[in-house]
This record gives C-alpha cells, sequence and structure tokens, in this order.
C-alpha cells in the first residue's frame, strides 16, 4: 500500500532543479475559517513562489484560484466528525490510487492516512485524558484518538502552528517528537489600520472576535465591560462571530452598550479602540495578529498561542483565570494609552518560504530505503 502511493522514484535533484508539486489535503478550500485561511493564503504564495500546486478538498467555496489545480471529492455528512474524518479520508486515497503522483509531496491539514507531511492546527484531542476517566468510554473518543495518532505517526514530519501546540504534541506524543519541526505561525494580510487617537474618558469600543465563544472567553469579556461601564458609562461592546440567538442571555440586564453582528468573514478592526481575547484554549489565535497589524491594542490570555507576538507596547496579556478586575484594569490602560501602537507584521510569504527547508527534507526521508513512516500504535490506551 505505502509503494502505491509513494513510488520511490522522486530525485532530489530533480526537485532542485524544478520547483516541486506540491499535493495539499484539506476538507473545505477557501478563506471560510482560521485553518481554512491558512491554507489558501499559504497555497496562493506557494503558487506565486512557482510551486506546481494541487489542492485536493471537499468542495472548493470561493472561486477557484487561476494557477492552482482544485479537485473536489464532494462533501460529506459532516457529523459524527470522526466518521466525516474516516470518509474524506477514505475518498482521498481512492482519489491517490486512481492518479498516481510519485513525484510529489502531499502536505496534509486532516486527518488523513496518505501523507508526507501534516500540519497541526488546534490543541490535540489527547487532551481529553485530563478529563476523569469516564470521559473515555465513548466510541468517538477511541476513534478521535485513532484518528490523531494515526495522522502523526504517518507523516515524516509534523509542523505545529504555534508554540503552543508544540508543546502539547510534546506532551501528548514524545514518542514522536523527533518528527516535530519549529513552529510555522499564520501570517497576517495588511488591512486598514486604526488612526491612532484620543478614546474619550468615558466611552470606548472593545471589540470580542470569535464564533466558538465558550472557549474564547466571551462569559469574561461580557463581565469586565459590564464592570468598566460603571466608570466609562457609554463603553460599547462589539460581540462578532457567535449567533446572537445563543449569546443573547450574557446581556439579559443589559439595557444598551453592546452590538451583536454575527458571523463576519473579516473584522474591520480599524472600528475599534481594544480588542479582549480571554480565552481559556486558544492553540494560535489570528484575530490577535490581525488586530495587531490593524495597530489596534490587544488584551489577551496567556492561553492564546498568538502571545508570543505581543509586546507591552501592543497590548497585555493576563493569565487565563486571572480576576474579572485584572481584565477590567487591563482594558482601562489600554483604553487610556496615549503612544502610537506599533505595526505588526508578519506576511503570508514568510510563511510559504518558512516552510521550505522541511518539504527538502521529507522529500530526502520519502526518497530514503525506509520510505514512508508506518502506523505506530505506541502508546495507544485502546486495545486494536
Amino acid at each position: 500500500m505505502r509503494d502505491q502511493f509513494f513510488p520511490l522514484t522522486a530525485k532530489i535533484s530533480d526537485v532542485t532543479k524544478n520547483k516541486l508539486h506540491l499535493i495539499h489535503v484539506v476538507r473545505r478550500y477557501g478563506p471560510v475559517g482560521g485553518m481554512e485561511r491558512y491554507v489558501w493564503e499559504l497555497t496562493l504564495q506557494l503558487q506565486k513562489l512557482g510551486y506546481r500546486i494541487t489542492v485536493i478538498c471537499e468542495r472548493c467555496h470561493v472561486e477557484k484560484p487561476p494557477g492552482i489545480t482544485v479537485h473536489e471529492l464532494g462533501e460529506v455528512a459532516q457529523r459524527p466528525h470522526w466518521l466525516a474524518a474516516l470518509r474524506f479520508d477514505r475518498h482521498v486515497s481512492r482519489w491517490l490510487t486512481a492518479n498516481p503522483q510519485p513525484e510529489s509531496l502531499i502536505h496534509s491539514h486532516e486527518r488523513i492516512s496518505s501523507h508526507d507531511i501534516t500540519t497541526f492546527h488546534c490543541s490535540p484531542f489527547a487532551t481529553v485524558f485530563e478529563k476523569p476517566w469516564w470521559k473515555l468510554i465513548s466510541l468517538r473518543v477511541v476513534m478521535q484518538l485513532f484518528l490523531e495518532r494515526r495522522e502523526l505517526s504517518k507523516a515524516s514530519h509534523i509542523v505545529p502552528n504555534s508554540p503552543f501546540i508544540k508543546q502539547q504534541l510534546e506532551h501528548y506524543y514524545p514518542e514522536l517528537a523527533y518528527k516535530l519541526t519549529a513552529p510555522v505561525m499564520p501570517g497576517v494580510a495588511t488591512g486598514m489600520p486604526r488612526t491612532s487617537h484620543q478614546v474619550p474618558t468615558d466611552g470606548g469600543v472593545i471589540a470580542f472576535v470569535g464564533k466558538e465563544w465558550k472557549r474564547k472567553g466571551l462569559q469574561i469579556a461580557v463581565a469586565a465591560v459590564k464592570q468598566l461601564r460603571l466608570t466609562r458609562p457609554n463603553l460599547k461592546l462589539v460581540v462578532i462571530g457567535p449567533d446572537s440567538s445563543k449569546i443573547h442571555h450574557l446581556f439579559a440586564d443589559w439595557p444598551d452598550g453592546y452590538i451583536l453582528k454575527g458571523w463576519r468573514d473579516q473584522a474591520d478592526y480599524a472600528e475599534f479602540d481594544v480588542l479582549l481575547h480571554p480565552a481559556k484554549a486558544e492553540p494560535y489565535g489570528m484575530v490577535i495578529s490581525e488586530a495587531m497589524a490593524a495597530k489596534l491594542p490587544v488584551v489577551i490570555s496567556d492561553a492564546c498561542g498568538a502571545s508570543v507576538h505581543v509586546t507591552p507596547a501592543s497590548g497585555t496579556i493576563l493569565p487565563h483565570n486571572a480576576p474579572i478586575s485584572a481584565w477590567v484594569n487591563a482594558l482601562d490602560r489600554q483604553l487610556s494609552r496615549t503612544e502610537q501602537m506599533p505595526e505588526f507584521e508578519r506576511g503570508w510569504r514568510k510563511v510559504a518560504q518558512e516552510y521550505v527547508k522541511y518539504w527538502r527534507s521529507a522529500i530526502n526521508k520519502k526518497s530514503s530505503p525506509e520510505g514512508r513512516p508506518e502506523f505506530s500504535t505506541s502508546g495507544w490506551p485502546y486495545p486494536l
């Protein structure tokens, strides 16, 4: 089966002489989510750098970009998630069988089994082992752990997209840690910058951006802004991402001072004065780097992977379990600041360039007599 997908005919000299053919695998292709935007921007930049790019997906959600070959395999039922992942993996395997790619490198962003290199975009599911033992007794947990370990075992290189994710993978999969590369963190497009101005002492506009509002700490944001409104009565909280009907109860005792905008493809950070992101767990948090690129100060938790980019000049980092009073004080300081916010820069072209050394190494691995790694069950807690 290994040689069916990965015949050992790729020559290193050919890769050096000609641009490598890269096959990216993602279920949803297009800027329709954090991980999906990462893949979208990465493939666009790789095509501009001269690489031949093919994307295998369930569906392309935007107009197919010129110069990139996109193969849509058809959507599957989205739930249960583990079964959807298995079905997509089966479709990818069938496509590769019908369309052998002997001199290509397969770069996955999903829980598949036919890949050379994988980018890990989220916290590992293995964090479930931190929960009570009875929560492990379910088919969902068993299958999610199986899919995760298989993905990591079969890749020759595992690229975390933040230092936070790398630390977690090292902790939960120490026997596979030798495959981990340095993190390749998301880039950010330069948007309309916020104009530096003095925020009124009785007001300001605070933004919360995040669809998964419980994990990203909306309850903390609501409590902090509500308390700060005692001294800043004209302060407003703008919430972007969650379905308004699901969070309206959080504002039951608010007469005014909040705007629920629901889902947006892109927040207009130039309209706000501070981004508040008190997440309990955030592998990276692209909204943070997007805000800083727009020169918007941020107040975030230390559970955000993007916190490595936040300097004292660009915002405040607090423990994720800090008291509400700490969030209130941090917000007030950022609203009262007089110094100009520095612009954060990390272009997607740089992200693409950081991958080059890992692809070269993966080609070397693929061309070696050992070939592609086999699925390891070392450390697997369940009988197969």
